[in-house]
């Protein structure tokens, strides 16, 4: 039993120039097999002709030496006839001379007389088997008007066949010679050019194959138009793999220096714990503790919910969404996790749907953000609002009355571990999060500031999905 690689490896194994070549082969043999049956075909007719013209001069030759002499139907057959048919070698010849009622003449008495009746001046010709061999004949009418006897008298010349076959045979096999050079020669020039084709091909397969693999620059290289189209893609997707692994690379750095700053802060708590007598102190630091384990558990879950929104930016598809649906669930969820007596959230939602083309799941995962985040450093009470906005855009957004963010933070909005030191237990992924949601629905963070109120949230475009390719999003990082 073979493997799936190997299974793989077999089946990618015909190239493109090998599919050319037996598609073309096949187009080929089918139009030289079809070329040699016309030829056959023509060359039967050839010979037919040729030889019909031979039984067309006997016959015109017997039917000229028909007389009637003294009431009686005389048949003088010249030798000239015979010598006429006698150029076809090799050919038994067969001759009748009939009255229509089947009374012969002269001749071979019981050869076949053909079943039409109406006969044209020139002759009819007509195929059938007499002493067991296959014969083509010609049967002429000779119309005698005496007074003693008139009427049509039949003549029937004949021979069999073997000449015709060879004739046509020799037509056909010069035509097959001829026809299977000039495929042969047009199938070689094709597979030339086609190998002249696809060079621009081979070029990008050595360029990949060269290619160090920590090199995720793009290609320069002059190609057709329909191989620039391959090259241009696969610069797009080594673009976007280059942004994501430098990405990935910040990510992961980032991500293990904020866990091993938040564990060796929580050891060095601990340990001061461990050596603190007085008991208002050491309440102080339990409390310490507590803030910093809950900031731990806070990254923790956030950066598992930022990884995957993440993966759903390149592999989710957006598909339509009431924006009202996406508000309760996320509403309903953040209660959940937070508790009925933290989480009381006001809603308002309009009447109508309000689509959008999005991921249900990345887009519950900002709006719970947006509310963590408002519980967490705003003020009560909090509300959860859902509306369309001018052109052709919807807002979700989360409003508080708290002070919000500050003006020299505003550009920093979804920058990852932007943590308030006064609030240990913050993560600092949350807005992140929300700026990932919002360039993954070619969305944006929604900031306004009102009479005692603060909103932020993603204005999205309303619709069906909007063209776009995964991970497209320039400067985009996770």
């Amino acid at each position: 039993m073979g493997s799936p690689i190997g299974e793989a490896d077999a089946r990618r194994s015909l190239s493109i120039a090998s599919r050319l070549a037996m598609a073309l082969t096949l187009i080929l043999a089918l139009a030289v097999a079809a070329t040699i049956y016309a030829a056959y075909g023509y060359g039967r007719r050839a010979a037919n002709e040729a030889f019909d013209r031979l039984l067309q001069g006997a016959a015109l030759q017997i039917a000229e030496r028909i007389f009637v002499i003294e009431g009686e139907i005389r048949v003088d057959i010249p030798v000239s006839a015979f010598e006429l048919l006698s150029l076809a070698k090799d050919e038994r010849v067969f001759y009748r001379v009939a009255t229509p009622d089947g009374t012969t003449l002269t001749g071979y008495d019981a050869f076949p007389l053909p079943e039409a009746t109406a006969i044209p001046e020139q002759g009819l010709t007509y195929e059938t088997t007499y002493g067991g061999e296959e014969v083509r004949a010609l049967v002429m009418l000779r119309r005698l008007a005496e007074r003693a006897v008139s009427g049509d008298i039949y003549v029937v010349v004949a021979h069999t066949m073997v000449s015709r076959g060879q004739l046509a045979r020799s037509v056909a096999t010069q035509a097959v010679a001829v026809i299977a050079g000039a495929g042969l020669a047009i199938l070689v020039l094709v597979l030339l050019a086609m190998r002249y084709a696809l060079r621009p091909l081979e070029r990008v397969q050595t360029a990949i194959l060269e290619r160090d693999p920590l090199d995720l620059s793009p290609f320069s290289m002059q190609a057709p138009h329909e191989v620039s189209a391959l090259v241009a893609a696969i610069n797009r997707f080594m673009g976007r793999l280059d942004r994501r692994v430098r990405a990935m690379q910040d990510y992961v750095a980032d991500s293990a220096h904020q866990i091993r700053t938040s564990i060796t802060a929580l050891r060095a708590h601990s340990e001061l714990a461990l050596e603190e007598e007085d008991p208002q102190r050491l309440k102080t630091l339990h409390k310490r503790i507590r803030s910093r384990a809950i900031g731990l558990n806070r990254l923790t879950d956030q950066l598992l919910s930022h990884a995957l929104v993440t993966h759903r930016a390149d592999t989710a598809p957006l598909e339509p969404l009431d924006l009202r649906r996406v508000a309760v669930d996320a509403e309903r969820e953040f209660g959940q996790l937070s508790g009925n007596s933290k989480a009381r959230i006001r809603l308002d939602l309009p009447e109508e749907p309000v689509m959008v083309a999005g991921d249900a799941f990345s887009l519950r995962e900002a709006v719970k953000n947006l509310l963590n985040n408002a519980q967490a450093h705003g003020k009560g009470p909090v509300g959860l609002s859902v509306r369309d906005a001018a052109g052709r855009r919807a807002v979700i957004a989360v409003t508080d009355r708290g002070a919000g963010l500050e003006v020299a933070d505003a550009s920093a909005i979804g920058q990852r571990f932007s943590i308030d030191p006064n609030k240990p237990e913050s993560a600092g992924l949350g807005l992140a999060i929300v700026r990932e949601v919002a360039e993954f629905h070619n969305g944006r963070i929604r900031v306004a500031r009102g009479e005692g109120d603060f909103t932020i949230g993603l204005e999205l475009p309303l619709g069906a999905p909007a063209a776009r390719e995964r991970g497209q999003h320039e400067g985009h990082t996770p």
